[in-house]
């Protein structure tokens, strides 16, 4: 028995030592020493459980040149190339890179890198990879339009860079002298990008032309291949600087000129590591654990990857008109609102709301330039995805948080336009069609029964109507419309969009307890709402089940709360969704549900509409859930390591509610400027706000098992609600719990809930 407890002994200490291999790796390579900057993994989450994986994007905060090496997922060994930048998160790259040491052939473009992922290091600001079978180290450091590669060879080998496109537009490269090199790459069929870039002196270079290696200077067309070669017997080290424009191959040299003007890489590395130490040490922890530290800090990263700014020296290319537009404010673009509305902007609004003005001033740009508000917008203009026009609702959370300087009245106009005339339907841009007109007069958006053929034109193939679903969000959205025009004393638009906002009570079904399906003459559609409606629940629910979209209410969770028949039975519904079983295999139910991952029951937290529901118990009873769900959830599916987020990372959209939850409140319904408490996960926090004040959250006694309210004061004074407003967090207040291991059943169960 002895023996055996030994054993045993023996093998936890070296379970434990493989658990901790991960985060001690990352942390010898992340001692850097610039505060926070060294819980930074950018590895988390590099394997998706079943979709997109996160990237380990190398970038300055919000700025337009984006690099991670062109591989599946940290699973793959082999890189197939590095891109000068990353055009648009997933949504395509320009102008490749790759070191040989081969003779040049045209098969070299083809082959694939291999390196060792302990000899990797990735930092927001700084990546270098060793590529074992040419023995090749790689370094590159972004600025805000221009990149800068270096690379060491090894001694008296090939050295030879070989540049290629992405997209099968026209490109082109042209050596333009015997150090510098220009590049045209046609991006998603009509953006014109431009480069300009320095290479080591003493090299010889040509292009693929047939098929064949030959010295020239100069070629276009599709697919073009360009090569770069030094001599064998000279410095090992090469490198090579670059500047990207949208506007033309002239600004692309005045921005090369801009940025690289005495600067050298290490400054540049330098300028980089400061340009991160200062928006992540904008909040400060202490206590946690260094898990939960990795993982809040690369969350916070992770918010910084867009939106990014696509200014150029005063002026911008619009891929909503297609026209170069002067300036005096950055431009930004790469926004999938869908995602980002629910966490992602009201986060901005806290940290840079300056930032998240000429953002929103960006998108009013956009609607002037292009008749319709965006709802996807990125570079080549509004990337039309998922349902819902729920830009309307950062507006007015924006509005009503005291953000000011962009044209309230012409954003209103484009709101306002959306939802009178555009279609709804997802996937979708352009005018409305007859299910719009069944919208508006009968206040749902209507489905097909099961079987039945599609009979709108308009309708995409794979993305179905969504009926359920786009009721939902379309009732959020003319919520906030409503809220807007009041604001605005625009009186009977209030009326009109007020009343819409209600929409939502057209499908509940109370027998069901569910939101269900109606057809166009107003008869329920009789399905099973846990996984009936084809691949993501489409036809009648998008990506999620009934039992996601019941919660779909955040704008008037009062009035759900009565269509319940009171909290108590809300409260029953919400333990039922954690435990509500699948009726079916896992892999079932994935197969047709692959977005609803991070499950627990039926709620999935690896998917953008549950981030409110475990806050949802604050209106009930029992605040205590909250705090139990949120650290559970924190706990299982945000983990330190590259499977560590629970769905798809979209750019930041996902790892805000990991950042809201963490520091222990969260912005339930955007449009009220209200937070809800949760628990934080750490002892102390405080955000260095804009104005000059700080906010602060002191969570006493907070561990892994405290993770209970047990008391709360708002700046001294007693609170027994969780809640607090805007108003008080920007002016600089102090929230401070007492925590336990048990819960405090009588805290916070006064449910007075937060309007305006």
């Amino acid at each position: 028995m002895k023996n055996l407890f030994r054993s045993c002994i023996a093998l936890s200490n070296i379970v434990l030592l493989s658990l901790n291999a991960f985060v001690a790796h990352a942390q010898e390579k992340n001692n850097d020493g610039a505060g926070n900057l060294r819980y930074i993994d950018p590895r988390i989450g590099n394997v998706g459980q079943l979709l997109q994986p996160t990237r380990p994007t190398v970038q300055l905060p919000n700025q337009m040149i984006r690099m991670f090496p062109q591989r599946t997922d940290y699973m793959d060994d082999q890189i197939s190339s590095f891109p000068l930048n990353i055009v648009s998160h997933r949504l395509g790259e320009v102008f490749s890179i790759k070191p040989s040491v081969k003779k040049i052939e045209l098969a070299n473009w083809k082959n694939q890198l291999t390196y060792d992922y302990d000899l990797e290091v990735t930092r927001p600001w700084y990546y270098s990879t060793f590529l074992l079978d040419d023995e090749v180290n790689v370094e590159f450091v972004p600025g805000k339009k221009t990149g800068y590669y270096r690379f060491v060879f090894p001694a008296n080998a090939q050295k030879t860079l070989l540049l290629g496109t992405y997209n099968p537009g026209e490109s082109a490269y042209k050596f333009i002298s015997d150090t510098e090199i220009t590049g045209l790459e046609t991006y998603h069929g009509n953006v014109k990008v431009y480069l300009y870039g320095v290479f080591d002196a003493g090299a010889s270079f040509g292009v693929i032309k047939g098929g064949q290696v030959v010295n020239e200077r100069a070629i276009d067309g599709k697919s073009v291949k360009a090569w770069v070669s030094f001599d064998q017997d000279k410095a090992k080290n090469i490198s090579f600087k670059y500047a990207i424009s949208y506007i033309s191959a002239a600004q692309a040299k005045k921005n090369y000129d801009a940025e690289f003007t005495g600067q050298s890489f290490e400054s540049i590395k330098t300028q980089g590591e400061n340009a991160w130490a200062k928006v992540i040490n904008q909040i400060q922890t202490a206590g946690g654990t260094e898990a939960q530290k990795r993982s809040f800090y690369t969350a916070l990263y992770r918010t910084y990857e867009r939106m990014v700014d696509i200014t150029e020296d005063g002026q911008y290319f619009s891929g909503y008109d297609n026209k170069i537009h002067q300036t005096s404010r950055p431009f930004f673009v790469d926004d999938w609102a869908w995602d980002t509305y629910l966490a992602h902007h009201p986060l901005r609004v806290i940290l840079n709301p300056a930032q998240e003005e000429d953002m929103l001033n960006s998108y009013v740009n956009m609607y002037s330039q292009s008749g319709w508000m965006p709802t996807f917008p990125v570079l080549f203009g509004d990337h039309v995805c998922m349902n819902g026009f729920h830009s309307t609702v950062s507006f007015l959370d924006a509005h009503r948080k005291g953000l000011k300087n962009f044209d309230m009245a012409e954003a209103y106009k484009g709101m306002y336009k959306n939802a009178t005339e555009a279609t709804m339907l997802p996937w979708k841009n352009g005018p409305k069609t007859e299910l719009e007109e069944v919208y508006y007069q009968k206040g749902y958006f209507p489905a097909l029964h099961p079987g039945e053929k599609e009979t709108v034109a308009e309708v995409h193939n794979f993305e179905k109507r969504q009926a359920v679903a786009i009721t939902l969000g379309h009732s959020y959205d003319d919520w906030a419309l409503g809220e807007l025009a009041n604001d605005l004393g625009k009186t009977a638009d209030y009326k009109k969009f007020n009343a819409r906002g209600q929409n939502y009570r057209n499908l509940w079904d109370p027998k069901k307890q569910l939101f269900m399906p109606k057809d166009n003459k107003g008869n329920w559609i009789n399905i099973d709402p846990k996984f009936d409606g084809g691949m993501g629940g489409r036809d009648y629910y998008d990506e999620n089940n009934g039992w996601t979209y019941v919660w779909q209410v955040q704008h008037d969770v009062k009035g759900l709360i009565g269509l319940f028949g009171g909290s108590k039975n809300f409260e029953d519904k919400l333990d039922q969704l954690f435990r509500e079983p699948l009726d079916r295999s896992k892999y079932e139910f994935n197969a047709k549900f692959p977005d609803a991952t991070g499950l627990v029951g039926q709620y999935s937290m690896g998917n953008e509409p549950s981030f409110h529901i475990p806050y949802l118990y604050n209106f009930t009873a029992s605040p205590w859930k909250t705090q139990r769900r949120v650290r559970f959830l924190l706990d299982t599916w945000f983990k330190d390591n590259v499977f560590g987020i629970p769905g798809d990372e979209d750019g930041g959209g996902m790892t805000a509610f990991a950042v809201f939850s963490s520091m222990g409140f969260y912005p339930l319904t955007p449009g009220i400027p209200t937070y809800t408490i949760g628990s934080p996960v750490f002892e102390k926090v405080s955000i260095t706000l804009p104005n000059g004040k700080t906010f602060r959250v002191i969570a006493n006694n907070s561990s892994v098992v405290n993770k209970y309210i047990q008391s709360a004061k708002l700046n001294g004074k007693e609170l027994n609600t969780p809640w607090f407003t805007h108003e008080q967090l920007i002016g600089g207040a102090t929230l401070e719990l007492e925590m336990g291991p048990k819960p405090n059943k009588n805290w916070g169960n006064g449910t007075i809930s937060p309007g305006k």
